[in-house]
């Protein structure tokens, strides 16, 4: 099974490329962030006939995630939204239990971790306590003891081998001590990062901004994870950032990660 996480920073825009990995890579489930889109906007017809199940969470403009399961794979046990603020209005979150006549299944997650910044603002807040709902609900997960796959643009460079440029982060909200420290306790709840279980090299990053020439100078981050439960872990094969993605025209600013899974 192979499950890819993607921030495509609009579906309207980069639809095209979304169908075009489909075919090339073939993933069997696609996680995708930052719709920017409602429900009935998403191009749901054009993914289902590309072969894919279609499950979203959207918000007008905004945020906005999905789930994209290739067939003969289904969906069911759907969640949209992350327990623990029965206020939270923003769509960053939607789960599923992955199922299939021939492997074992896999609880997924498509997450659209909050930015935080400016960090003086509500929004940093709002990040951490993200944060702490994620790591209370990521442990209630493991209590069946089915695979479980946290897939998503967590907004997080966990560590300074993350960054080209660590210094240039040091007071952004993706790399405070505190957010560093929250994404630390999530791990400890039992969770493996699926990309550095398998690569360890520096140099691997997920998202270049637009700005400053950053792709051309390489000068990316890695906030773009994939958390595998021991179950998930023991059944992990392989690894990769499909970055060659961000070289074509008109890219997201992010690239898609890829885990495989034996069949269990």
């Amino acid at each position: 099974m192979r499950i890819t996480t993607w921030n495509v920073n609009s579906i309207k825009q980069r639809l095209p490329h979304l169908l075009a990995f489909l075919d090339e890579a073939k993933p069997d489930v696609v996680c995708l962030q930052e719709l920017k889109c409602q429900d009935a906007a998403f191009p749901r017809d054009e993914v289902e006939a590309a072969g894919y199940a279609v499950e979203t969470l959207g918000q007008k403009a905004y945020n906005g995630v999905a789930l994209l399961v290739r067939a003969p794979l289904t969906m069911s046990e759907l969640r949209r939204g992350l327990p623990g603020d029965a206020e939270d209005e923003q769509a960053r979150y939607i789960e599923a239990l992955i199922s299939g006549a021939e492997t074992r299944p896999v609880r997924v997650a498509s997450i659209y971790l909050p930015n935080g910044n400016p960090v003086d603002s509500l929004k940093y807040p709002y990040k951490l306590a993200f944060l702490e709902r994620l790591r209370l609900h990521a442990r209630a997960l493991m209590e069946d003891e089915t695979a479980v796959v946290l897939a998503g643009d967590y907004n997080v460079i966990p560590e300074p081998a993350d960054a080209a440029d660590p210094e240039a982060w040091r007071s952004d909200a993706l790399f405070l001590p505190e957010t560093r420290a929250a994404f630390r306790v999530l791990l400890a709840e039992g969770y493996t990062d699926g990309l550095r279980a398998c690569d360890p090299r520096d140099g691997l990053y997920t998202f270049w901004d637009y700005q400053a020439g950053c792709w051309q100078r390489n000068a990316g981050i890695r906030i773009d994870h994939l958390l595998l439960s021991p179950q998930a872990a023991d059944r992990l094969v392989s690894a990769s950032v499909q970055k060659h993605l961000r070289g074509l025209d008109k890219p997201s600013d992010h690239v898609p990660v890829t885990v495989e899974l034996s069949a269990g």
